[in-house]
């Protein structure tokens, strides 16, 4: 039986600060091949490689990964300041109308750290720049020092709604989680509906309103130990069983006009 084909956005790098590469995240790959039940396929994420069109037409899902570039504040209205750190306009260009289209269309994604707040900017919203200068805010970024396993820790508790989609895939209204971003949420757009909450008040998972497709997004990173954690793998699962649902809807719709 043919996987479902998910597209991971990739990320602009340089090995050793002068080899140019689009890179993915193994434990993205890992999560979706092995809990998901998906075949992953990293994305380059440039207009000059791929178009919205394109990457719609032959994937079934896809997953906006984290990544150390920060969305543009152009794009929600803002002007760029030290504190917005740096950027990846090309990554930009691509994933922000590709989030669109997907809601438009009802193809499922699923958005992690960065690729949250990606979401939540292509559907109207506006991040603060710097999380940890707000008031009665908490430090949220990684660790600095550290294991990679202690960087990606459980650190803070995440309260859902108990009606709400997230507590459904969870079977519970509280969960721990991992932290490891610097900016978040200031106003959501009119159909971004935050319902997962950190204990200082940072929004940690939102979905979209009224969406056909899954669009679940978390500002955590699920990823990691994605196979034996209990928040993780529900997440991953689910997301699976929507993308084996839209690839399926696929083939009967390409079977019926064959």
């Amino acid at each position: 039986m043919r996987r479902p084909l998910v597209g991971v956005i990739g990320n602009y790098y340089l090995i050793n600060d002068e080899y140019p590469v689009q890179a993915g995240g193994t434990m993205n790959c890992e999560a979706l091949s092995n809990v998901s039940g998906c075949m992953p396929v990293i994305i380059p994420a440039n207009p000059a490689y791929v178009t919205v069109e394109e990457l719609q037409s032959r994937f079934d899902g896809f997953v906006f990964t984290g990544g150390r570039a920060n969305v543009h504040p152009d794009e929600y209205g803002e002007h760029e300041t030290e504190a917005h750190g740096t950027f990846d306009r090309e990554r930009d260009a691509i994933t922000l109308p590709l989030i669109r289209a997907c809601v438009a269309l009802g193809q499922p994604f699923f958005g992690i750290c960065r690729g949250f707040q990606e979401v939540a900017v292509a559907m109207g919203s506006t991040l603060h720049p710097e999380i940890r200068d707000l008031p009665g805010r908490n430090n949220h970024r990684m660790p600095p020092n550290g294991t990679l396993k202690e960087k990606f820790a459980l650190s803070h508790k995440v309260s859902v709604s108990k009606k709400g989609p997230f507590s459904k895939v969870f079977g519970a209204s509280e969960v721990m989680t991992n932290t490891l971003h610097g900016q978040g949420i200031k106003t959501t757009g009119p159909r971004v509906v935050i319902d997962g909450y950190a204990p200082d008040g940072t929004p940690e998972a939102i979905y979209i309103k009224d969406a056909e497709g899954f669009t679940l997004s978390v500002q955590w990173h699920p990823e990691w130990n994605a196979v034996a954690d209990p928040v993780s793998r529900p997440l991953f699962e689910a997301f699976g069983t929507a993308v084996n649902a839209w690839s399926l809807a696929k083939e009967s719709r390409a079977a019926k006009y064959a």
